[in-house]
């Protein structure tokens, strides 16, 4: 696993990284992220010309290039494999570059199938693909074979591309659960709610922290536990954007556990429904073309909600909270609470305010997520 932490790393810097898989039937590839690549990678690659890269793209930006059929709503990799059904691979004719590869990536831009040379993508290529998804980077990634003896034998022979094996990837991101660790904790008086505390808890990959904000003395929580599973947005949260509600609900929330006498926050790292701050903001520009919230992230190569909730369940278990009143209009944070063996005793809904730059994403929240937000809809928009 320390490898794939490793490699991890070299993708986020651009590095080329080699991947081998035990499939008999595969050979090692040498392969880059497409977010970042470089003129030099992208050279490095084809080894003096010798070989064509190959795209890879997950099977939700596939569909959005007009190539395959849609995919299940909201289906994340297989836990035990970290194969999305449908992820494909294209090879590149003649002499791309990374600007081709990253419009190929990213835009809104469909293809037609008979003039590409298409497979389903390797082990190894999907190894890639999961780096960039835990990594929070595009995921679309550009390999070719391993040739040891041709164009690539001094950059292995050298040490300066680490060998990655599909199961050392897996066993960094394909977890059947999510373990987290307490780090820390201290007072944080808030605005909202003067008494408060602040729980630093880690991963167990080391990748994430999440934050749990208790609200008021613990003997004074009413029973259930008011709770607020809060994904982090930046834009929203801190900023005040008006694209989203998030920013509102945060502060709702914890108005609403001062009133009652306390609360818990979980205030979790899962910034644009787990596709990170840049994939968000590119999201955006998808959106100002015309694409929805869910429309706009498949586009990016994800699905329609990346988020997990197995560090709140653990959260909560540290915490020895297991009886709760959930403050949320997510049907799907309800199910993986009870799933993960919490009480969701009663469920509030938290509504913002409605506005003209909103009014899609709370739309597509309803129509494409099934959140609970209908009374939210058929509440007045505020500057209209």
């Amino acid at each position: 696993m320390y490898e794939a932490e490793r490699g991890l790393f070299d993708l986020r810097r651009g590095r080329l990284l080699q991947v081998t898989s035990k499939e008999a039937s595969e050979g090692a590839v040498l392969l880059a992220a497409v977010e970042g690549l470089t003129h030099r990678t992208l050279d490095l690659l084809r080894g003096a010309g010798r070989y064509r890269v190959r795209l890879a793209i997950t099977h939700h930006r596939a569909h959005a290039m007009g190539l395959t059929p849609a995919p299940p709503l909201g289906q994340l990799p297989d836990r035990a494999t970290g194969r999305h059904t449908g992820d494909v691979s294209l090879e590149m004719q003649g002499d791309t570059n990374p600007e081709e590869l990253w419009r190929l990536s990213s835009g809104v831009k469909e293809l037609s199938r008979d003039r590409l040379d298409m497979r389903a993508a390797s082990t190894s290529e999907i190894g890639g693909l999961t780096l960039t998804r835990v990594g929070q980077l595009l995921p679309a990634i550009v390999s070719v074979p391993v040739d040891a003896a041709g164009g690539h034998r001094d950059a292995l022979a050298d040490g300066s591309v680490l060998t990655v094996s599909t199961d050392q990837i897996q066993a960094l991101a394909g977890d059947v659960r999510v373990e987290v660790t307490y780090v820390s904790d201290g007072p944080v008086p808030l605005e909202e709610a003067e008494d408060a505390r602040f729980v630093c808890f880690r991963e167990a990959n080391g990748i994430l922290e999440h934050v749990a904000v208790l609200v008021g003395a613990r003997e004074q929580w009413p029973n259930p536990v008011p709770v607020r599973l809060h994904s982090a947005c930046l834009t929203g949260d801190l900023f005040g954007s008006l694209r989203c509600d998030c920013g509102q609900q945060l502060r709702g929330s914890l108005r609403v556990f001062a009133a009652r006498g306390g609360g818990v926050l979980l205030y979790l790292a899962q910034e644009g429904r787990s596709i990170g701050l840049g994939n968000k903001l590119r999201a955006y520009t998808l959106q100002q073309e015309g694409l929805d919230t869910v429309d706009a992230d498949c586009a990016l190569g994800f699905g329609a909600d990346e988020r997990r909730y197995d560090a709140a369940v653990g959260m909560l278990n540290h915490l020895q909270v297991t009886r709760i009143q959930l403050l949320t209009n997510n049907p799907e944070k309800v199910r993986a609470l009870q799933i993960g063996g919490i009480d969701v005793a009663d469920r509030q809904p938290l509504y913002g305010t409605l506005n003209r730059h909103n009014l899609p994403y709370v739309k597509a929240k309803v129509d494409r997520a099934g959140h609970w937000l209908s009374d939210m809809l058929s509440s007045p928009i505020r500057g209209k």
